[in-house]
């Protein structure tokens, strides 16, 4: 996952008080201009590296999967997040500019001067660092919200499972994947969002259970909410929808069909498979296939018609004809 690698932001105080003190260290073994040089060198290199290995450690956003960028824009503002590592760019090039131009003056310089002129630019230097504190601080809590995501494959053929509560969709999961699905909770939902692998044929497969999401109208949902089914859209490529036709999961069969309608616009470019289940105790759904977890009947039938609605093709690599 992309973003599970990020280090810890460092703050703008642990910055400078590592570069002063490091700096220190290398001034105590020299003496005259060349301490001086050596403490500037060592105070701007330590500062310009740190920020701008803050940087260098994010993606790409403008070359991310649309799937992660608009997950990540559903749990952090991406352009506030952008804005902030534009300014922590800028400040790493600006210590850099500024230990240049104090080189020169304090070459210029006997050596009383020069160690005037040293504190100048590290004042100069905390000013930079401390202007980007506020950047720092939002990279940093944007870096821990992230993180913490589950492993999801954009790129691998995905199953999305969806239905009210109690249909049956975390059994199907965890039957289909042979109970390796992993729940992790994202930051926009209450419950976890289950994620489960088989393979077909050397392909992996991908089973994405959504509780908190894809469970109840869209008008019940916030704008992050909203936001993180947007981003899974981009991820589906086969939609089971779950109903109970016998009514035991809570809910009207109306108010089922209803959500569907509402999920099926949701994903008006992904096939849509209507699933009964607990179909031993009701058949009354005009559905696209009948299952009974509890029973043991069909489930496979179900994964078979979800694998043929992918239609995902293995690439395997050009081989040239001798």
């Amino acid at each position: 996952m992309i973003f599970e690698n990020l280090p810890t932001t460092p703050r703008s105080e642990e910055l400078i008080d590592k570069a002063f003190s490091r700096a220190a260290r290398s001034g105590r073994a020299k003496s005259g201009h060349e301490a001086q040089t050596s403490m500037l060198q060592t105070a701007s290199n330590i500062l310009s590296d740190n920020m701008e290995n803050v940087v260098t450690a994010w993606p790409d956003f403008d070359t991310v999967d649309p799937f992660y960028y608009e997950l990540a824009d559903a749990i952090v503002d991406v352009d506030e997040l952008r804005q902030s590592l534009s300014e922590v760019s800028w400040a790493a090039r600006k210590t850099a500019e500024i230990r240049s131009e104090y080189e020169g003056r304090m070459r210029r310089n006997d050596a009383d001067t020069a160690r005037k002129l040293r504190k100048q630019a590290f004042a100069r230097l905390a000013d930079v660092v401390e202007e980007v504190e506020d950047d720092l601080l939002r990279i940093g809590e944007a870096r821990d919200d992230l993180k913490t995501l589950p492993d999801i494959d954009p790129d691998a053929p995905t199953i999305v499972v969806a239905g009210y509560p109690n249909v049956g969709k975390s059994s199907f999961v965890n039957t289909v994947t042979r109970a390796r699905g992993e729940t992790a909770s994202y930051p926009f939902t209450t419950k976890g969002i289950g994620v489960g692998h088989f393979e077909r044929d050397r392909i992996r497969y991908q089973v994405i259970d959504t509780p908190g999401l894809l469970d109840r109208p869209a008008d019940e949902r916030n704008d992050i909410e909203q936001q993180a089914v947007s981003a899974l859209t981009h991820l589906g490529d086969c939609l089971l929808f779950m109903v109970d036709a016998s009514g035991d999961c809570g809910y009207p069969l109306d108010a089922q069909l209803a959500l569907r309608d509402a999920v099926a616009a949701d994903f008006e470019d992904v096939p849509l498979l209507t699933v009964c289940n607990k179909s031993d105790r009701s058949r009354d759904v005009d559905a696209d296939l009948y299952m009974s977890i509890t029973e043991d009947e069909n489930v496979e039938g179900v994964l078979d018609a979800a694998v043929e609605a992918v239609d995902y093709e293995l690439e395997l690599p050009f081989e040239e004809s001798n």
